[in-house]
């Protein structure tokens, strides 16, 4: 299966269609959802991508809103390629939401972050401490589970065809020692190496900078290659995250990055203010009140 059509955004697509397709036809979910023998809330999860829909059942909506031929055969293949297995599916117990899939099917991510490094740049070593630190409640195995997806996720950088990642970091994410000072040095030296990338653009924000246009928090932004299939917001928190899809909403994203990319060092500047903090990190000049390193 062509990572660029991966389940998660095959599902999408099939959900958005269908929902076109009702709202031409002038069928309420209710109506559907009769037809089906099944709940309002199932055909709303299949319609929004929440949930996979069986060829039969799409089939069956087509039929109720008067679609069939190659329109209605394009469909039902998308829901068979929808149905298939990600990657990630052996490790679902541990993922929460649709962004690995979407991620996978994705053109280009553009990300702010003001705490840690992003999945796609750690090193398993930080992965470790971050994750053991941030959820006090998982076991070794969940941890480790946990570290072995977003190590699989980094193939998106080098595989044939990788992804454009564009990160802004808040200086505060370089300037934490996160699984205190090998680990982090460590951490420094791969970000170096993974901003020297073609497809990779790395900026650090800096604390001189002052307030600026991301202070509302952490987010990214995932494009996709296809027309059909728009972009998506994705806003995470300590439940999982929020992904934003309308149009108002993805217009306000793309210009709050635009800003905190204007206001970050340069690429050059970033990568010379990396390897400098890898030799001399700010945590080791600057007083501590309590703790140790």
């Amino acid at each position: 299966m062509n990572p660029r059509r991966s389940p998660t955004i095959r599902r999408r697509r099939l959900g958005a269609e269908l929902r076109r397709y009702r709202d031409a036809a002038g069928v309420t979910i209710d109506v559907v959802a009769d037809r089906l023998g099944c709940s309002p809330s199932k055909v709303s999860r299949i319609e929004t991508g929440h949930t996979s829909a069986t060829p039969r059942d799409v089939k069956d909506m087509l039929d109720i809103y008067g679609i069939d031929g190659v329109a209605s055969e394009e469909l039902v293949q998308i829901a068979r390629e929808a149905r298939q297995k990600g990657w990630w599916h052996p490790f679902s117990t541990v993922l929460t939401g649709a962004y690995v899939g979407l991620e996978a099917a994705a053109k280009s991510v553009r990300a702010y972050e003001q705490q840690v490094i992003p999945g796609l740049l750690q090193t398993d070593k930080y992965a470790i401490a971050m994750i053991r630190a941030a959820r006090l409640g998982d076991s070794d195995q969940e941890i480790e589970q946990r570290v072995r997806v977003r190590m699989a996720r980094q193939a998106l950088l080098i595989q044939d065809d990788p992804i454009d990642l564009w990160v802004v970091l808040d200086e505060a994410v370089v300037s934490r020692p996160v699984g205190g000072d090998g680990v982090m040095r460590e951490q420094l030296h791969r970000l170096a190496e993974m901003a020297d990338l073609p497809n990779v653009t790395l900026q650090i924000l800096p604390f001189a900078a002052g307030a600026h246009a991301g202070m509302d928090g952490t987010f990214s932004i995932l494009d996709f290659p296809e027309a059909e299939d728009p972009d998506v917001v994705f806003v995470e928190n300590a439940t999982g995250g929020l992904f934003l899809e309308k149009p108002d909403e993805l217009r306000k994203y793309h210009t709050i990055f635009e800003s905190i990319q204007a206001s970050a060092l340069s690429r050059e500047e970033s990568r010379n203010m990396i390897g400098m903090l890898a030799e001399e990190p700010l945590w080791k000049s600057r007083p501590r009140v309590s703790g140790s390193i």
